[in-house]
């Protein structure tokens, strides 16, 4: 059953949701969620905990990786930019790339040694190709 954002919010919080709520589409919400309560650096800092904390409880502490996570918190920050009162539906339906082409996305940023490197893994590593704004 699907969660309405208060609650999905608050579940992500106490580090309460299933890893059924934790795909790439789910990774996304946690952003769009955040960046709508928090301030952007705040919203970056609380999921970038949050996702590592659920990456380690399910097991699959490796496939965290900070800059990943907080370049895309930026990328979408500045696609929400003017757009306040959008829901989360209409915000994939304006930039369906955040979804289907994540990958390429952030390929214009990092190159692959840069953003999979064990500094990048662990801490923000500015990017290597182009900057974020």
């Amino acid at each position: 059953m699907p969660l309405d954002d208060e609650t999905y919010l608050a579940r992500f919080q106490a580090r309460a949701l299933g890893p059924e709520f934790f795909d790439h589409r789910g990774h996304l919400r946690m952003a769009w969620l955040h960046l709508r309560h928090f301030r952007e650096e705040e919203a970056a800092t609380r999921v970038c905990e949050g996702v590592r904390d659920l990456a380690t409880r399910f097991g699959a502490p490796e496939k965290f990786n900070y800059t990943l996570t907080e370049a895309f918190m930026r990328i979408v920050a500045r696609r929400m930019s003017g757009e306040e009162d959008v829901d989360f539906e209409a915000f994939l339906q304006r930039n369906p790339d955040l979804l289907t082409d994540a990958k390429g996305i952030v390929a214009q940023h990092y190159s692959d040694e840069c953003l999979h490197s064990p500094q990048a893994r662990a801490a923000w590593t500015d990017p290597d190709r182009a900057p974020i704004d």
